[in-house]
């Protein structure tokens, strides 16, 4: 009975696990190559900005960062609403 039950255990966590694995390794990548684009904003020759819309970009990214990952320790769920704007 045990082996059984336990088995099916085993194998929703395993599941669950290679869920995580393939949906959070997608979104990480969506979110480097998203951070690799905003780079090439970096480009004076092709854009204008300010010291200041530096830090607000930074700070707004390292804030959503912060926020994610503490989700990630207290188990929390996701609140919408991310709107960015100089």
């Amino acid at each position: 009975m045990c082996t059984y039950i336990c088995h099916h255990i085993i194998h929703a966590m395993k599941e669950k696990r290679e869920r995580f694995a393939k949906v959070a390794a997608s979104r990480v990548q969506k979110a480097l190559d998203a951070m690799e684009s905003l780079s090439k904003c970096s480009n004076r020759t092709n854009y204008e900005y300010s010291e200041a819309d530096i830090r607000k970009m930074s700070r707004a990214l390292n804030d959503k960062l912060k926020v994610t990952l503490d989700m990630f320790k207290s188990g929390a769920q996701s609140k919408a609403g991310n709107t960015f704007k100089f």
